[in-house]
């Protein structure tokens, strides 16, 4: 009998222990779900499973709760420092009916007309500096620009620079203007985010500038010079929507700082202005320097100086040289003290390519820096003919003022 109730004891004591390990398990159970509604607190989560379970919960409640992205916030912060400009223009014009020269020997007169045109800019420093294409403001007679907080300024034209189609503007007010923080252009990456702000077709005039997102889809792309002489080099191509009226506008990268100024655009309506995705920036790094001249000189200055006389090659150098053809030019001079002696180039070197333009005679030589705007400072890298090899050497144009 007194082994029947150790038994007994026993028997009772391991239900007890099952029946309270069974219930402590349906409690931890029922404090994890198999999942958690967007609308349950992060703080309800329990902490008992792993840490990368724990995690995951976390970052998606937190998404869940939050549409900041670093787009938003950088949106955020350059929106207050972009504008938009409405311009007067007085440009000339002759009427079609005397558009003859039978008729223009007649009446040669052209006659004015008032143009109403709109572009984009951004605010460079608290004292109201703007940055803008030089084609939005050409021949203006009135230049408007519009903050975002709906007030508009008359704007003074300080300075341009036609060839590289950059102006800088200048508005009075005793108010601490916002301002946008210039990037790096050189350090772009092929497929990182942009955000073009502008004014395209005026929308500008309804309160806020408009935002489209894209990325970068190419660098340095070059298109020389133009019929109508500006130099557009080493822009930056994006797919993010620009349209008429952006021009002038900041391209802008993720965190929030200018990398571009919106130019042009390939369209796929001749005239039309509208986007299919290609548009080009001038890249900031570039803008900077003709920036910085507009504002302490009121012009750029393009006079440089390299030290070199050259002169094209004839068939007997050619042949004295070991040359197939007369491609390129042979240096006759160099100037002492000069940056093509500082540059290493000698009497008899042949240049035959110029940042990988080929040279054929002299008069390549102004065409391919017409192209590339040059400037003093930049630096050429000349491909040279010495000795039955050919070699490469770094060329610095001297500013001269």
């Amino acid at each position: 009998m007194k082994r029947f109730f150790s038994y007994f004891l026993v028997f009772i004591v391991g239900i007890s222990a099952g029946l309270l390990i069974w219930s402590k398990y349906k409690k931890d159970e029922s404090q994890m779900p198999i999942f958690h509604p967007t609308t349950s607190p992060v703080s309800q989560i329990s902490t008992s499973n792993s840490n990368s379970i724990t995690l995951r919960k976390v970052n998606s409640q937190q998404i869940a709760n939050s549409r900041q992205t670093v787009i938003t916030e950088a949106v955020k912060t350059v929106s207050p420092a972009v504008v938009g400009i409405n311009v007067i223009q007085i440009k000339q014009y002759r009427s079609p009916l005397f558009d003859d020269p039978f008729f223009r020997y007649f009446f040669p007169e052209r006659r004015d007309q008032v143009v109403k045109g709109l572009g984009s800019g951004f605010i460079i420093s608290s004292d109201g500096y703007i940055v803008t294409n030089e084609h939005v403001v050409n021949q203006a007679a009135q230049i408007v620009v519009t903050l975002p907080n709906g007030k508009k300024y008359d704007a003074q034209l300080v300075a341009f620079d036609y060839i590289s189609d950059i102006a800088l503007l200048k508005i009075n007010t005793e108010e601490f203007l916002p301002f946008v923080t210039l990037g790096n252009s050189d350090d772009l990456m092929i497929g990182e985010w942009t955000i073009a702000f502008g004014n395209p077709f005026g929308l500008f005039d309804m309160g806020q500038p408009s935002v489209s997102q894209g990325i970068i889809s190419a660098t340095d792309r070059d298109f020389g010079k133009q019929s109508d002489d500006r130099v557009y080099k080493d822009m930056i191509q994006t797919d993010a929507a620009i349209n008429s009226g952006n021009s002038g506008g900041p391209l802008v990268n993720s965190l929030g700082e200018v990398i571009g100024i919106n130019t042009f655009i390939f369209s796929g309506n001749e005239g039309v202005g509208t986007s299919i995705g290609l548009g080009f920036a001038i890249p900031i790094n570039r803008a900077k320097k003709i920036i910085r001249e507009l504002r302490e000189y009121g012009g750029v200055n393009r006079r440089f100086k390299t030290g070199l006389e050259v002169e094209n090659l004839t068939y007997t150098l050619a042949r004295y040289f070991g040359l197939k053809n007369t491609d390129g030019v042979i240096i006759s001079n160099v100037e002492s003290k000069s940056p093509a002696e500082r540059a290493g180039l000698k009497v008899g070197d042949i240049i035959i390519e110029i940042n990988e333009y080929p040279i054929q005679n002299t008069r390549d030589i102004w065409k391919v820096l017409d192209d590339l705007d040059a400037k003093g400072g930049d630096v050429l890298t000349l491909k040279v003919f010495r000795r039955n090899k050919s070699i490469k050497v770094l060329l610095r144009l001297e500013e001269l003022r």
